[in-house]
């Protein structure tokens, strides 16, 4: 939690400080006025925007819950961007403000008291406001980058505690602190978070369908780094950065960061270049003023001026002291609540729905058409599955899955005119299908038509006989580029290497298909103590590693002899294998993941610079699990078939054009537009293939 908790620490200090200084110089201001009397309308302007910054937080909170999936995430990535803005804005401010910052207020708390004690109140509110609002839109976005309150709130609450403390010191004079080290340092620290947070931010903009190119990966290192260790834990919690990121979000993060710490830098040397008086001055304004309070304070009779009576002598009526404070503490809260209530409350016909074999859909009453938020509660002793489903065609507008015995989860789904029922599956036990309720109106809702497992036999099949015969001509291959290296032909064995390799790379060998004969087939060095000179390291990338670094015929024989022994194992191996028919749909997805990672990286090319190859022949093999899973598709999502045709399109284009005369382009060697070009169209082939899986999904109704 603690690491969740520094941003917000940071924040909470660096605003609490600001805030507190603000509010010092106004205390300061009013007493060396001899006007004690008004203090209460400086801290009704304080109270207020207190009070505003917590019912903007809740606006914020409870209108993104009420929110689909892709709209918080668009929603949240808005908001991250808008902080980070304001949060360099602040920085840079603070830094360029802090020698004027005691005047500027003491000459508008002087107009404010000319003007009367709503001014005053006015006054105060602004000087404040912003500090809140800045503070409680950080904190909400630190709060979605964590994934949890707890620990942000935590940090914000000492950090403004601290603040409070050292700003009670400072007015006392018991502290002297340089603030302009102080706003220097935690400026540099806030800008490095900043970056993080926008980063964040720009992946939830991809995520909510934005941005686009959520799975264009700069680099994955999830298989590598323990997303839950502590030194993990520690980097994704203080700067945002995790092992999966977007090529967006870095170039965003470093650019970011470069150009913003360049210019906060600068501007420190500038400043520090300045005469010793000046920086002096700029260092202790704030101080001096909240400072000079305490002598003016501590001065017999001051403020005994100060009369609450009007000009002829004669006290006005007073109206109830708390009856200001009250107002505007309860103004913006009320204002709060109605926007969250119109933002799009949960109906009436949406309430708590039971899930068991026994109360399956208990309190499912006829809602109204749109999008309703079901609370689906777990009374059973068993998880359970839950569908929102059309009786008549098992068609499915919403699930959720695990949800365990005595836990509620919401369900958010879109309806509209028809007959609904709720299909509780326990887990080891039978499904369950509640008593349909009729729902009168229009609109449109567009379900899901259930896949059984049934479903996905032909495929599966047909993805079988694909890859059994993909395997005898791999067989034929490598034995022929064995046969190479034993007869001391190196020329035959670099054609015959990528021949072999490319028939491989399209067979969808993708996380852990071919179980472990995938490792001593086409193994990298990743976690391997001697890297390419490691005994663990086997196969076609080994051979890749030799042919191109100048090892002999001899020294490969061996290495060769073993991917046609491996081969020849993966072919008699493969029919025994076991192979989740719901792994099918994700291959689609995932053999391009591992393109995107490996092969338009370079990561996985030891010499021969065919890693564009390999992307061709993966390419291919994603092309033919799609044709095996079309039917299904079809019937489903005619047009993302159309979308995703055209993206396949796209990309073997880009590919063609770097294969010439037989020879392929290394990676890296592709002009810089024409790299982003592929990369792109890969990318964006990836975003319209995310749906296939969901939409193959198996549903279980038995």
């Amino acid at each position: 939690m603690w690491d969740d908790a520094f941003p917000s620490f940071l924040i909470g200090l660096r605003e609490g400080l600001e805030g507190g200084l603000i509010v010092s110089i106004l205390i300061a201001t009013l007493v060396r006025a001899e006007a004690k009397s008004r203090l209460p309308q400086v801290w009704t302007g304080v109270l207020a925007a207190v009070a505003l910054a917590m019912s903007f937080g809740a606006v914020l909170t409870f209108s993104a819950a009420n929110m689909p999936t892709t709209a918080q995430e668009a929603f949240g990535g808005t908001l991250s961007v808008i902080a980070v803005a304001f949060v360099t804005a602040m920085v840079f401010w603070m830094r360029r403000s802090a020698r004027t910052l005691a005047g500027e207020i003491k000459e508008k708390v002087t107009g404010a008291l000319a003007m009367g004690a709503g001014m005053l109140v006015v006054t105060s509110f602004l000087a404040v406001g912003r500090e809140g609002l800045e503070t409680a839109l950080f904190l909400w976005t630190t709060a979605q980058a964590a994934g949890e309150s707890a620990g942000p709130m935590i940090g914000a609450g000492v950090g403004i505690a601290i603040a409070t403390g050292l700003c009670w010191g400072l007015y006392r004079r018991v502290l002297k602190i340089n603030l302009t080290k102080f706003f220097t340092a935690t400026g540099a620290v806030l800008i490095v978070v900043a970056a993080g947070v926008l980063g964040y931010g720009l992946r939830d903009l991809q995520e909510g369908g934005v941005l686009a190119g959520k799975s264009a990966y700069a680099f994955d290192l999830s298989r590598s780094i323990d997303p839950s260790a502590w030194y993990s834990t520690l980097v994704q919690g203080v700067f945002n950065l995790t092992p999966t990121m977007t090529w967006l979000q870095v170039v965003a993060y470093v650019g970011y960061l470069g150009v913003v710490m360049a210019l906060f830098v600068r501007g420190v040397r500038g400043a520090t270049a300045k005469p010793a008086k000046t920086v002096a001055a700029a260092g202790t304004a704030a101080g001096t003023a909240a400072g000079a309070a305490a002598d003016v304070a501590a001065e017999p009779g001051a403020g005994a001026g100060a009369a609450a009576a009007g000009p002829s002598g004669v006290r006005a009526r007073r109206r109830p002291v708390w009856l200001v404070p009250a107002a505007v503490v309860a103004v913006p809260a009320v204002v709060a609540g109605a926007v969250v209530a119109l933002s799009g409350s949960k109906p009436a016909g949406a309430g708590t729905v039971s899930v068991s074999e026994r109360d399956c859909g208990k309190g499912f009453t006829a809602p109204k058409p749109g999008r309703q938020t079901f609370q689906m509660h777990n009374t059973g002793d068993k998880a359970s599955e839950v569908y929102l489903i059309d009786p008549a065609t098992n068609a499915v507008y919403g699930e959720i899955e695990g949800l365990a015995p005595g836990t509620t989860r919401d369900l958010v789904a879109t309806v509209a005119g028809g007959s609904y029922a709720w299909r509780c599956v326990p887990t080891g036990g039978k499904a369950v299908t509640s008593a349909a309720v009729r729902v009168s109106g229009g609109g449109a809702a567009k379900p899901v038509v259930p896949v059984a497992e049934a479903d996905l036999a032909a495929p599966l099949t047909a993805y079988k006989q694909y890859v059994n015969q993909g395997l005898s001509t791999l067989v034929a291959q490598t034995k022929q580029l064995s046969d190479d290296m034993a007869g001391g032909d190196l020329n035959a064995a670099r054609t015959d290497w990528l021949t072999a390799h490319r028939t491989y790379a399209s067979l969808g060998a993708a996380y852990g298909t071919f179980q472990d004969f995938d490792k001593k087939i086409n193994g990298r060095t990743a976690g391997l103590p001697d890297g390419v000179h490691d005994k663990a390291f086997t196969g076609f990338h080994r051979i890749d590693y030799g042919l191109w670094h100048g090892e002999s015929a001899s020294d490969l024989k061996a290495p060769a002899a073993q991917l046609a022994t491996d081969v020849t194992g993966l072919q008699k191996a493969f029919p025994t294998q076991d192979f989740d028919p719901a792994d099918l749909p994700l291959r689609t997805h995932e053999i391009l993941e591992n393109t995107l990672q490996f092969e338009l990286t370079g990561e996985a090319d030891q010499g021969s610079g065919t890693t564009l190859a390999t992307a061709d022949a993966n390419l291919a093999g994603t092309r033919e699990l799609l044709g095996f899973l079309r039917p299904l598709l079809a019937a489903r999502d005619a047009r993302l078939l159309s979308v995703v045709d055209g993206d396949i399109t796209r990309m073997q284009k880009l590919l063609d054009s770097a294969h010439h005369d037989g020879s392929w382009t290394p990676v890296g060697r592709l002009d810089p537009i024409a790299r982003a070009r592929l990369n792109g169209a890969t990318g964006q082939l990836l975003e319209d293939l995310a749906p296939v899986p969901d939409l193959l999904e198996i549903r279980k109704s038995a």
